[in-house]
């Protein structure tokens, strides 16, 4: 796993500060203040275990970016960071295959610094497609999105565009000319746009001398930002950044509103907008069963509210492993829903049964207590029901299941 980052910097200043930018985007800083140095601790480690370089680009016995030389030669993902922001040694830094340079004028550059370390572990799971029939585009930009550790995808065509969308759902962002063979680039991302929206894919237009008027029509086709050619590294490296950036925020933001903060399942709201969505007309037959914990409010009172959550977070753990192609929520408190679509009631009595022997037998530990706790479960299996007729007699049989001793399942009035 690439959990590793090479810092050669001469300034042991300097060198503890990007460390400790290191450890907070969740990486090991390695660090070396020398050039020497850092061929000797490379030599010793898996290259594959590191993320990326930080590079200052005048070392001692490197003073004109031979460091840089070196991890970009060992195929590295290379940061450079410099004194100042000199013509001479910008030009001297982007001529190499860096993914990007930080001056160390102010903290606001550290800042940015953090958040590159971050995105680059982050582009690893994200996919970028480069959409053009001029060669030398592709390999422009698919040199420059290689280096910031994306999954690259290249084609020459919007049908081959499209095929390669749906083959691979982690592709976020769509980079494209507007010269295709088989369709305008406005056109391929106006087709594009009905299917999916801003926050669900990136599209930046590419175009050359008639990037002025291009730009106009690319943006009022759907697409989200323009590049024009030849484009500054350091403007391209931003927009992509901030267009994938921005559809995450919106991502983050929506699982904040549909999910349950402590357990990380979908909540009450978000539970019925699921149910409702995706099965609209009655699937024939379903159930829905209600599980609330028994005499939870003693491990609370008892062990704290810490241990109480914890208790939260371990069922809610089963219910994942349970019940992994149902639909599930925290209902609140100790109370959560599931719901078994196209599910036969005699199976679902099997799987909630296997769940409810596998919360007795769970020992919970928290802060050297070991916790125990049952389940109560009533579920309702009519096939011709409404989702809010499923869910008022599953709760009546939640009720006679509580009346009758606990820890047992209530299938019937």
């Amino acid at each position: 796993m690439q959990q590793k980052v090479l810092v050669i910097e001469s300034s042991d200043t300097s060198l503890k500060r990007v460390s400790r930018l290191v450890r907070k985007a969740g990486l090991s800083p390695v660090g070396a203040d020398s050039l020497i140095q850092a061929r000797q601790l490379f030599e010793h480690s898996t290259p594959e275990t590191f993320l990326c370089a930080i590079v200052a680009y005048a070392l001692p016995d490197a003073p004109r970016g031979e460091a840089i030389d070196f991890t970009t030669g060992a195929f590295l993902p290379t940061i450079a960071v410099t004194e100042d922001i000199n013509p001479l040694t910008r030009s001297a830094v982007l001529e190499r295959q860096v993914i990007d340079y930080v001056p160390k004028e102010n903290a606001q550059n550290y800042d940015y610094l953090h958040r590159l370390l971050k995105r680059l572990h982050k582009n690893k799971y994200t996919g970028v497609m480069v959409v053009s029939n001029d060669r030398q585009v592709r390999n422009d930009m698919t040199s420059l999105l290689l280096r910031h550790n994306f999954v690259v995808y290249e084609c020459t065509c919007a049908a081959d565009a499209y095929q390669l969308l749906g083959a691979h759902p982690h592709i976020r962002l769509i980079l494209t000319t507007n010269t295709l063979p088989d369709a305008s680039g406005t056109q391929f991302v106006s087709s594009l746009r009905k299917a999916l929206s801003k926050e669900q894919l990136g599209i930046i237009g590419i175009a050359g001398a008639e990037g002025t008027i291009m730009s106009a029509h690319f943006i009022k086709s759907g697409a989200n930002d323009f590049l024009r050619i030849p484009y500054c590294h350091e403007e391209a490296l931003c927009r992509i950044m901030q267009n994938v950036e921005y559809m995450e925020s919106v991502q983050a933001i929506r699982e904040a509103a549909n999910t349950d903060y402590l357990t990380g399942l979908s909540n009450r709201r978000h539970f019925f907008y699921e149910v409702n969505l995706g099965y609209s007309s009655l699937p024939t037959p379903h159930s829905l069963a209600l599980l609330d914990l028994d005499f939870f409010k003693r491990i609370n009172d008892d062990y704290g509210h810490d241990a109480g959550d914890a208790v939260l977070k371990a069922i809610a753990r089963l219910i994942t492993q349970h019940f992994d192609n149902a639909v599930f929520a925290r209902f609140g408190g100790e109370e959560f829903c599931v719901y078994f679509p196209h599910s036969e009631a005699g199976d679902v009595l099997k799987r909630l049964e296997a769940f409810r022997l596998d919360v007795e037998q769970s020992c919970i530990v928290h802060e050297g207590h070991e916790l125990h706790v049952t389940t109560s479960i009533g579920v309702c299996s009519y096939d011709d029901s409404d989702i809010d007729t499923l869910l008022r007699e599953a709760d009546k049989r939640l009720y006679r299941a509580k009346h009758l001793g606990r820890n047992q399942i209530c299938s019937s009035d």
